[in-house]
């Protein structure tokens, strides 16, 4: 029995996955869906994986499926404990010793053109924590739920929160990326982590690159199909 750790992104909560972790509970599976200290203005990434590994004490053969943002967060956790499988979904895969803002600026084609173009005018102003929440309802039904029907776009929309931008600014702790087994999940649409980009990024990890279609939010719009990757990560490792 593999217990998998469902790491949410950027401005999400561990709802975002409610269309996921039964299937892999009806296969017989553990799953454990941490929230991330995502509004505290003073975690940094590693105080996010230090969430995870505490919800994460009692449970052994994890695999963590990291969302998003949550790539920055899931490549910390093998140094932390044992994990037999790192699997990143439409995430960031981060750089040692470099922030996500200075590595989207040495990688300007890592965040697609829909983001790029318009997430400072669809955020808020940060405030004293360097938070910010989304105030254009739709922009984020562009680029996080484009392929999603409108109520569950809505609904999701209803379940965003506020982040704070300070982890994005520190240097990634890691010197080098975790030596442990790895897919990439890519989706053909991704509005925010540009395709090509995740592929590469895959690619130089020795990560297993598994296509999907649809754009960023796959566990609302296919979440059978995610299961399935998950499941089939858990037979193979």
């Amino acid at each position: 029995m593999t217990t998998f750790a469902l790491v949410h992104g950027a401005w999400h909560s561990p709802w975002c996955w409610e269309r996921v972790a039964p299937l892999l509970l009806e296969a017989g599976h553990d799953v454990v869906v941490p929230e991330l200290p995502s509004e505290d203005g003073a975690a940094d990434f590693d105080r996010y994986a230090d969430v995870v590994c505490t919800a994460l004490r009692a449970y052994d053969d994890v695999v963590v499926v990291a969302h998003s943002l949550g790539g920055a967060t899931g490549a910390l956790i093998p140094d932390r404990r044992p994990v037999r499988h790192l699997v990143y979904l439409c995430a960031a895969v981060p750089q040692g010793g470099v922030g996500l803002f200075d590595q989207w600026q040495a990688q300007p084609d890592m965040v697609a053109a829909d983001f790029s173009d318009g997430w400072l005018a669809a955020l808020s102003d940060p405030d004293e924590q360097l938070r910010t929440t989304w105030v254009d309802r739709d922009f984020a039904r562009k680029v996080f739920y484009a392929d999603c029907d409108e109520a569950t776009a809505a609904e999701a929309f209803d379940h965003l929160r506020p982040q704070s931008g300070y982890p994005w600014t520190l240097p990634c702790s890691l010197t080098e990326h975790p030596s442990v087994r790895c897919t990439s999940v890519v989706c053909s649409d991704d509005r925010i982590i540009n395709p090509a980009w995740s592929r590469r990024a895959g690619r130089d990890i020795g990560a297993d690159v598994v296509e999907l279609p649809g754009s960023h939010s796959p566990f609302l719009s296919q979440p059978s199909a995610v299961a399935d990757v998950l499941l089939r990560v858990a037979e193979a490792s």
